[in-house]
C-alpha cells in the first residue's frame, strides 16, 4: 500500500495492517450450506421420554380395553393387552350404538371443516389484501370474539336452535361453528406473508376476475395453512362434547355424545368405556396417517415462503 507524497520524493510504503486470525472456537450453531444441527444424547433421551409419553395414553387405552372389568381395577394394573378386545369392542359397539354415532360425527365433522376452510380463508384474503373501510374496526370485533367463553352463549344458542325446529338434529351443531375467529385470524396472517400483491395485480391486469383471483392465486397460495387449519379443526369437531351434548338427544348422538352416555351408568364398565374411546380415536389416526404427510408438507412450505 502506497501514499501519495510531494513530486520529488520516493513514495512511502505503509503496511497494511494484518490481517485477523480466524476465530478457532467459532460459533456452535453458524452452519455451512448443505449441513444440519446434530444432536447430542440429551436431545435422544428428550424425544425418547417425550414420544413415550405421548404413546402411553393410547396403549393404555388399548391395554384396558383388552382386559375386563375386575383385571383393570387391580393393584398394580395390567401392563400387557388381554384377550377380551374383540368382545369388548363388540360390547360398546352394541350399547352406545356407535355405528350411527361414527357416521354422524363424520358429517358434523367433515361439514365443519369444508365450511370453515371456505370461508375463513376468503375472510383472511379480505383482511389480509383487501382494501375497504371499517376494515381494522371489523378485525378487531373478530378477535374481540375470542375472548367472549363459549359457555355464555349456550343458553341463547338453545333457544334459537329450538325456536327453528333444530332441536336433536346434527344442524344446530353444524351451522353455528360453520366459521371461527381463530381460522380468520390465522388465514389473515398467514396470507399477509405468503400471498404477495404482485401476484394479485399481475392476475388482474390479465383479465381475471375476483372469483379467479381467489381461484388460481389465492387458493394455491394458502394450501399449507389450509391443511394445518383443517386438520385441527377436523379434530376440534370430532372431539367436541359439550355443545352436541347439549343440542343432541340419545337417538341421534355423535360418538363423543354415545360414550357419554355409556360412561354415564351409576357402575360403569371401565374396559367397555376404554374400548369405545378406542373406537373414537381410530378414526383420527386413520386421518393422520392419510394425510400426515400432505400437513407436515405444507407446514414446511409455509416456512420457506415466509
Amino acid at each position: 500500500m502506497t501514499t501519495t507524497t510531494p513530486a520529488g520524493t520516493a513514495p512511502e510504503l505503509v503496511p497494511a495492517p494484518p490481517a485477523a486470525a480466524p476465530h478457532k472456537g467459532g460459533s456452535r450453531f453458524k452452519l455451512g450450506a448443505g449441513q444440519q444441527l446434530k444432536g447430542g444424547p440429551f436431545t435422544y433421551i428428550a424425544l425418547v421420554v417425550v414420544g413415550l409419553g405421548s404413546v402411553f395414553p393410547l396403549y393404555w387405552t388399548l391395554v384396558a380395553a383388552s382386559n375386563d372389568q375386575q383385571r383393570v381395577l387391580d393393584n398394580p394394573p395390567p401392563l400387557l393387552p388381554g384377550g377380551k378386545l374383540w368382545h369388548n369392542l363388540q360390547a360398546a359397539w352394541e350399547q352406545a350404538n356407535l355405528g350411527k354415532a361414527i357416521v354422524n360425527s363424520v358429517i358434523v365433522s367433515g361439514c365443519i371443516t369444508a365450511a370453515t376452510l371456505f370461508f375463513c380463508t376468503l375472510a383472511g384474503y379480505a383482511f389480509a389484501k383487501m382494501r375497504f373501510r371499517g376494515r381494522g374496526a371489523l378485525m378487531t370485533a373478530v378477535i374481540a370474539t375470542l375472548t367472549i367463553p363459549p359457555q355464555l352463549s349456550v343458553v341463547p344458542l338453545f333457544m334459537m336452535m329450538s325456536d327453528i325446529g333444530w332441536g336433536g338434529k346434527l344442524e344446530s351443531v353444524i351451522f353455528p361453528t360453520l366459521v371461527g375467529a381463530f381460522g380468520v385470524f390465522f388465514m389473515r396472517q398467514y396470507l399477509l406473508e405468503a400471498l404477495p400483491y404482485e401476484l394479485i395485480e399481475a392476475a388482474k391486469v390479465d383479465g381475471a376476475s375476483n372469483i379467479r383471483v381467489v381461484w388460481n392465486v389465492v387458493l394455491p397460495a394458502a394450501r399449507p395453512a389450509m391443511m394445518v387449519l383443517g386438520m385441527l379443526t377436523f379434530v376440534q369437531a370430532w372431539n367436541d362434547f359439550f355443545w352436541p351434548f347439549l343440542a343432541l338427544n340419545q337417538e341421534n348422538p355423535t360418538l363423543q355424545v354415545a360414550l357419554g352416555q355409556l360412561s354415564a351408568s351409576y357402575t360403569p364398565d371401565q374396559s367397555i368405556v376404554m374400548a369405545g374411546a378406542l373406537i373414537s380415536t381410530l378414526p383420527l389416526l386413520l386421518v393422520f396417517v392419510i394425510f400426515g404427510k400432505q400437513i407436515v408438507g405444507g407446514i414446511m412450505a409455509g416456512a420457506v415462503k415466509g
